[in-house]
């Protein structure tokens, strides 16, 4: 298998096989993210990807899950992507799914029809990065698109019959809007109704615009108990019709884990207990914390 650079995958994608449609990032200008910085753009030829899937073939015939990387290897035009999802599918015959990530201006390029396609062949579950529900922090942090673009986006998604989850950022509107940043992030959960959501904290990466932020003091991150303080606010307004919410990411100070709406007061006394304990040795160690 030949990857270039540093790959990254969802934590549920860990037993699957990784196969680089793309390289990097199509967007790669939020400030805050770090992972596609050393990397130019490019979709890898069909040849390229159908090498690597014959590797895997001879090694690991029985595969049940493919997740396509990088950044957003939706944004890979429909005539060329079905080829390789439909080469995937032939060359695994115990396939159960395939997964990608995806960004809201590569999703909009695809009709429903389009992604119902891509689902029939084999496309389970989509993974997009909402990061906040506040335009403001979304504007500040250059993720290049709107909540309503974002909001229908998903609507796609759902409507193609394709699994969405999304990940969320506690800590990204700074101290300044932290309880602003919690509450419209929760309001927009309920509004697009994902099947999974992922809460990470945001962590600063040398280098990044973000990092700069913070050395010239326009930035302030949170400390870990007003981002635990976001993460109560963010599932007091989340509303969904079923949705399973983890915090669980080595991003996190506190792992918690369970289904909205069923769950959310088990949660938020979880929260709370450690809020009014004030107790480090509640919380993972600094030294544990990664992306």
């Amino acid at each position: 298998m030949r990857y270039e650079g540093a790959i990254y995958r969802p934590p549920s994608e860990a037993d699957s096989l990784i196969l680089q449609a793309t390289v990097g990032c199509s967007h790669n200008k939020c400030t805050f993210c770090g992972s596609y910085k050393d990397k130019k753009f490019k979709v890898r030829s069909f040849e390229e990807i159908a090498e690597d899937i014959k590797e895997a073939k001879q090694f690991a015939r029985y595969i049940r899950k493919v997740f396509l990387a990088d950044g957003d290897a939706l944004v890979i035009p429909q005539k060329r992507l079905v080829p390789v999802v439909q080469l995937i599918r032939d060359s695994f015959p115990r396939l159960e799914r395939i997964g990608i990530y995806g960004n809201t201006k590569s999703i909009l390029k695809k009709s429903v029809e389009e992604l119902k396609e891509l689902k029939n062949l084999g496309v389970g579950i989509v993974y997009l990065g909402v990061e906040s529900g506040d335009q403001v922090v979304l504007d500040r942090v250059c993720k290049g698109t709107t909540l309503d673009k974002t909001a229908e986006a998903a609507r796609r998604i759902k409507e193609a019959g394709i699994i969405l989850s999304v990940t969320v950022l506690l800590g990204l509107g700074g101290v300044e809007r932290s309880k602003i940043h919690a509450e419209e992030t929760g309001k927009f959960l309920s509004r697009i109704d994902p099947e999974y959501t992922g809460a990470l904290s945001v962590i600063i990466v040398p280098g990044t615009p973000l990092a700069e932020e913070v050395k010239k003091g326009t930035f302030e991150v949170p400390d870990p108990y007003m981002l635990l303080e976001e993460l109560a606010i963010m599932i007091k307004h989340t509303n969904p019709t079923h949705m399973f919410f983890a915090s669980n990411h080595a991003s996190n100070y506190l792992p918690i884990k369970g289904w909205l709406p069923e769950e959310k007061e088990k949660l938020l006394k979880r929260i709370e207990h450690v809020l009014n304990q004030r107790d480090s040795s509640l919380l993972r160690p600094e030294f544990m914390r990664a992306l």
